[in-house]
């Protein structure tokens, strides 16, 4: 059963948490608990940690990792109350409030479902889980608890901004698209610790990693996709493990290609390329309408979702809202925060606007059509009403606990 009894609410998240100053708290503090925080490197560290610091109204309060040793290194590092070798032990922690999933994809579904179980609201990594089945098990077992998917690249202040001039019809009727979406990773040489994403069974790889991020941008801006087309290649089938030198067989593509329709009518093309040097990674996102242009840019090396996103246009546009937090490795904590905010906004007033695990459920279901249209050769119909989150459910929470103002949505100093 749900715990928004309790006096104040934790959440979980990835990493380092800077003391705020008390004097400024109007609101007790959100506290969040992460499960695989590690001080020496990952997404955790780079962007939720940074991120939980910016905001105020969060606080770090647990970290869970693998050892005592590394758990006890990270809460210290990141200032955590308290630290976990049993991330089951922490879940389980009445004075944590939100669980935040930052492991590698096959751990998702045991530890979100035992978060869920617990009555916590959860911020989970994606994609959601290794499979579209384990996707729909994790948003089946949500009930009314708020919930997060880290597909952070549509809730960049940029991207919000590019959606409403075509929502508006500042340039017209949108006509056509095209996407260009490279990343560092994924190429002919790896990490020994990445090798799991050259295998299927992992769920973890291009397609359903930046290819989910990107198609998602494409319907944050344009709208739900319809329809799709793909070409999907393994253009390095094996890789070399850096640290050892020994090769492994890359069972997933490393190249994508994507042609699609949204519901708008808008035709657009989307090309996923892995393996690029980070010098030449440059994410570009361009639609022409009937009566003007918009173009996203991006240069950050894991990503366009990684990083800050520069708007441009034909027409004249207010500037994007400032940022809810900034820093973070190449400014990685941008999106990141902005979800924090919105979740911490939907906590406070009971509400659930934040994209959670039936957005999730969308995407993957989404991702599942450009495989078989790869697969077969055929073009694919997708279930694009999912992405309107029609599933009955109540569009407010009971929070007695929390005052219904957000006034904990301020940057830190």
């Amino acid at each position: 059963m749900p715990r928004w009894h309790n006096d104040t609410i934790n959440i979980v998240f990835h990493n380092i948490a800077i003391r705020p100053d008390r004097s400024r708290m109007k609101q007790k503090e959100i506290r969040v608990g992460i499960v695989g925080a590690n001080n020496k490197e990952g997404w955790a560290k780079d962007s939720h940690v940074p991120a939980i610091n910016g905001l105020l109204g969060l606080k770090l309060a647990a970290v869970a990792t693998r050892n005592e040793r590394s758990a006890r290194e990270a809460a210290k590092t990141f200032g955590a109350d308290r630290w976990f070798s049993d991330p089951f032990a922490m879940i389980r922690d009445e004075r944590i409030d939100v669980i935040t999933i930052a492991v590698k994809v096959p751990a998702h579904r045991e530890l979100v479902l035992a978060a869920l179980e617990a009555g916590k609201a959860v911020y989970c990594e994606a994609p959601l889980g290794r499979t579209v089945a384990e996707a729909e098990e994790m948003t089946s077992a949500v009930g009314s608890l708020p919930t997060a998917i880290g597909l952070q690249g549509r809730h960049n202040p940029a991207v919000r901004r590019a959606a409403e001039l075509v929502s508006t019809g500042k340039i017209g009727r949108p006509l056509n698209a095209r996407i260009a979406s490279p990343t560092l990773g994924f190429g002919p040489e790896v990490p020994v610790a990445h090798d799991i994403f050259n295998k299927s069974s992992s769920g973890a790889n291009l397609l359903t990693i930046t290819g989910g991020h990107t198609l998602d941008l494409v319907e944050a801006v344009l709208g739900p996709i319809v329809e799709v087309d793909a070409r999907t290649e393994i253009r390095w089938p094996i890789v070399k493990l850096t640290e050892t030198g020994e090769q492994s067989a890359r069972e997933t593509a490393d190249y994508v290609g994507v042609v699609g329709k949204t519901r708008s009518g808008a035709a657009f093309t989307a090309e996923i390329e892995a393996g690029v040097p980070p010098e030449n990674v440059r994410f570009s996102l361009e639609v022409r309408g009937s009566d003007g242009w918009l173009s996203l840019t991006s240069d950050h090396p894991y990503g366009f979702q990684a990083g800050d996103l520069k708007l441009t246009s034909n027409v004249a546009f207010e500037p994007p809202d400032a940022a809810a937090v900034c820093g973070g490795m190449m400014g990685a904590a941008i999106n990141v925060g902005e979800v924090y905010a919105q979740l911490v906004r939907d906590l406070h007033a009971g509400t659930y606007s934040t994209p959670g695990f039936e957005h999730a459920l969308h995407n993957a279901q989404l991702i599942e059509a450009v495989r078989r249209a790869a697969e077969c050769g055929e073009r694919q119909k997708t279930r694009s009403e999912d992405v309107e989150h029609s599933r009955a459910r109540p569009k407010r929470f009971s929070n007695r606990a929390l005052p219904q103002k957000a006034s904990l949505l301020t940057r830190r100093n």
